[in-house]
């Protein structure tokens, strides 16, 4: 009799795990949640360094740039555009709000207001480009990234901007945290709810999912797209400006090739290039997953070059699993 009874709880107790795990690879995130819980393990294993509480504060420092940059190109993929600018918005930012400080001698508060509304200018640019202007957002972006870099060489002269101390309350820790986790934690709440639970979030995905049919319906598409490109250039200001706070410089050259690494942690994330499918939840899990990537590969003392590899790999193998039914990028 008790024999039966334990038969039938471990049927119970296997239903019931069957169960949540069927509910739990429902939700778009959990195949990249899967894959970082993967390699988190992994990385724990094979470096007795990788779990210490120091390297994983420099891991969450490193990635809470990139998961800003992340969430803007989300943001903007999922409308079935692409923006190749984050790079250089975030770096023309930064060095705006630099300068503000250093040369204008503006309090430190009002410099990041300045960085933020470049940001939120640039992307404003990027919108008009594509909508009022009907260049293709390939293009439309690819201008900024050339002209954004352009500007930042004109107006620093190709010299770095020093004397940021300031900004490194962005690095101070509240709650045993970095100030720029939890800003990246409540970028990632808010977006996440915009886009879920909003009227222009439906819209985002109505536009990435079909935009004439959205058209059809009713949507203001061009509206929506000027103001989710603005928010993403407010996105990317706010991760130049915690490079500042990492750095204590604004160099010229910062964000060089990250809007690479902000579509591949979308794509890693489950952001299909199509648009219309995937969350910015998902991006800023991908972000994390490249940020350990590189980490683990430097702790093993892997020759940096090689990283580079390892990531493209990486990104081709997510690409080939995750944007089934690839059509074209508008």
């Amino acid at each position: 009799m008790q024999h039966k009874r334990k038969n039938v709880k471990e049927k119970d107790s296997f239903k019931s795990a069957t169960v949540f795990l069927k509910k739990f690879f429902e939700f778009e995130e959990s195949k990249p949640l899967t894959a970082l819980i993967a390699l988190f393990i992994g990385s724990s294993i094979i470096s007795p360094h990788f779990l210490t509480w120091y390297n994983q504060r420099i891991l969450l420092l490193q990635m809470a740039p990139l998961a800003m940059l992340a969430l803007g190109e989300a943001a903007v993929i999922l409308m079935g555009s692409i923006d190749l600018s984050p790079g250089s918005v975030m770096a023309l930012s930064g060095t705006v709000a630099a300068i503000a400080l250093v040369y204008w001698h503006m309090p430190v508060g009002v410099a990041v207001v300045v960085g933020m509304l470049t940001g939120a200018l640039c992307g404003l640019i990027n919108g008009l480009l594509v909508t009022k202007a009907k260049i293709p957002s390939f293009v439309a972006t690819l201008a900024i990234l050339v002209a954004g870099r352009g500007m930042v060489l004109i107006i620093t002269g190709g010299t770095p901007v020093v004397g940021l101390k300031p900004f490194t309350f962005l690095t101070s820790d509240i709650a045993f945290l970095p100030s720029m986790v939890w800003i990246a934690i409540l970028a990632t709440i808010f977006t996440f709810f915009l886009l879920r639970l909003t009227k222009i979030g439906r819209e985002v995905y109505a536009i990435g999912g079909n935009e004439d049919a959205a058209r059809y319906s009713g949507v203001n598409a061009d509206l929506t797209k000027v103001i989710i490109f603005t928010m993403a250039g407010v996105l990317y200001a706010i991760s130049g400006l915690m490079m500042n706070a990492r750095l204590e410089v604004a160099y010229p050259w910062t964000g060089w090739g990250y809007e690479l690494d902000a579509i591949a942690a979308a794509v890693l994330g489950g952001v299909q290039l199509t648009g219309g499918v995937g969350s910015t939840l998902g991006s800023v899990i991908g972000a994390y997953i490249l940020t350990l990537i590189t980490n683990i590969l430097i702790l093993l003392g892997v020759n940096p070059y090689y990283q580079w590899v390892v990531k493209g790999a990486i990104l081709a193998i997510a690409a080939t699993v995750l944007t089934r039914g690839l059509r074209y990028v508008k």
